[in-house]
């Protein structure tokens, strides 16, 4: 049973070699490939992954970056009965198709199976915040959306038509794993190491500046949009909490405007909005133990917040369409 290990790259000239060796180390007790799928890096990346036995496929206009485009870019040349996903900054652990294959194996109503994603840079408070957060996504057992990777089996993406949304900038494993959950299949995480992830370092605000310019904080917004009209809309609406969090959002906004429209003066307003506001970023402060973070949460908030609609009136393509593309190397 071969596996296609399907890299997503964009400018990871620093780690790129290194993940390819893991790769192909894993690929030792099961056989099969490596695909790196490059959307559009500018550095050395091709020219270092070159050096190895791999296919290299990279996207060529219109075909245009986002989180959601590399997965299926990958899976658009793959041969192999499963599919793992990686990104180009990550080391893919020996020992881990082997298992997660038999896992398979003996598990036929399971579409993919991960593992432990071990963070290895931890410099931001974004990071800090999500991986305290004992979320569903992240435990042992049956999850609903494998973050950071896995693997899949082909018949189980094959039956929900397409691996990955190339229109999403974030948000395309929970894409993915509501669109196999609702034809019936399954999702599991084991007790071990998927791989060590080295990530950003970045200042956090930065961070925030950086997603945004990237649309990676349109994510949900196209989620949304890309799920209206589909069986598992509702459930979507269900399983992710945020939406609430943005709609309340929304509603301080309205409340605040409100409050500057109908105000004696504009002193008054601007007075009562600010404590506001100071109010909440207290109490923030107080619930996550410090002042720093709890004056990110909150920009945080307004950051995806505003982003939301702008993700979901954004245009879209169909994403079981082949993604425009040329191969700048391909194993013999």
């Amino acid at each position: 049973m071969s596996v296609s290990v399907i890299i997503k790259t964009l400018n990871e000239e620093k780690r790129i070699a290194a993940t390819i060796e893991s790769a192909l180390a894993a690929l030792g007790a099961t056989g099969g490939e490596v695909i790196v799928a490059d959307s559009g890096s500018s550095d050395r990346t091709v020219e270092i992954a070159a050096q190895y036995p791999v296919v290299i496929a990279q996207i060529s206009p219109p075909a245009r970056p986002s989180c959601g485009i590399g997965p299926q870019l990958g899976f658009q040349y793959s041969k192999g009965d499963h599919l793992c996903l990686l990104d180009g900054d990550m080391l893919l652990d020996r020992d881990f198709l082997a298992v997660a294959v038999a896992f398979l194996a003996d598990n036929p109503e399971v579409a993919g199976v991960t593992g432990h994603v071990q963070e290895m840079l931890t410099s931001n408070l974004e990071f800090s915040r999500r991986v305290n957060r004992n979320s569903p996504e992240n435990r042992i057992g049956s999850i609903d959306r494998m973050n950071g990777g896995g693997l899949y089996r082909r018949d189980a993406i094959e039956a929900v038509g397409y691996l990955s949304d190339r229109n999403l900038h974030g948000y395309e494993e929970f894409d993915l794993g509501i669109r196999l959950r609702s034809a019936g299949w399954g999702l599991h995480r084991l007790d071990r190491r998927f791989v060590q992830h080295f990530g950003h370092t970045v200042n956090s605000y930065r961070l925030l500046v950086r997603r945004w310019k990237s649309k990676y904080l349109f994510g949900i917004g196209e989620l949304l949009r890309a799920s209206l009209g589909r069986p598992y809309f509702f459930q979507l609406l269900r399983e992710l909490p945020e939406l609430k969090l943005w709609c309340l959002v929304y509603l301080w906004w309205a409340l605040s405007l409100c409050v500057l429209l109908f105000s004696p003066s504009l002193a008054v307003g601007l007075g009562i909005v600010f404590a506001v506001l100071a109010a909440v970023i207290v109490l923030m402060s107080i619930r996550k133990g410090s002042l720093n973070m709890g004056l990110y949460t909150v920009v945080a908030w307004f950051f995806h917040a505003a982003a939301l609609p702008v993700g979901f009136f954004g245009r879209r393509r169909r994403p079981e369409v082949p993604i425009e593309s040329k191969l700048l190397g391909a194993v013999a």
